[in-house]
């Protein structure tokens, strides 16, 4: 009987150590954000964004997602409607500067890319 409860006690001390990936950032702004890009949630961006009075224009350079920019993350991650939003926000030239990595992981925002450049 001890050692079944002693088995049952490490399996979850052990179990609770598990990580989940998540969207790594440094502050709670950033870890917002890049959730939202992950889950390729395009509502709750853009109300969080206006709640915060923040732009992704002025933003956009200084947050980091995973080590990549917004665009590049949102690609990886497959977020194609926060992807299409993240590329309207942007400047013709920021989208132009990053149109080589958002094709290697999405044909679709890839497109859109183009579309905006041209």
């Amino acid at each position: 009987m001890k050692t079944t409860l002693m088995i049952a006690i490490a399996s979850l001390v052990a179990s609770s150590f598990i990580l989940v990936p998540t969207a790594e950032a440094r502050d709670p702004i950033e870890k917002r954000i890049c959730e939202y890009i992950s889950v390729n949630d395009k509502t709750r961006l853009r109300s969080f964004l206006k709640q915060k009075r923040l732009k992704i224009r002025h933003i956009y350079k200084e947050i980091k997602c995973n080590n990549d920019n917004l665009l590049i993350f949102a690609a990886k991650s497959k977020a194609l409607d926060t992807g299409e939003f993240i590329i309207g926000k942007l400047t013709k030239k920021m989208v132009a500067s990053n149109l080589k990595e958002i094709v290697k992981y999405s044909a679709h925002l890839a497109e859109d890319a183009k579309d905006r450049i041209e």
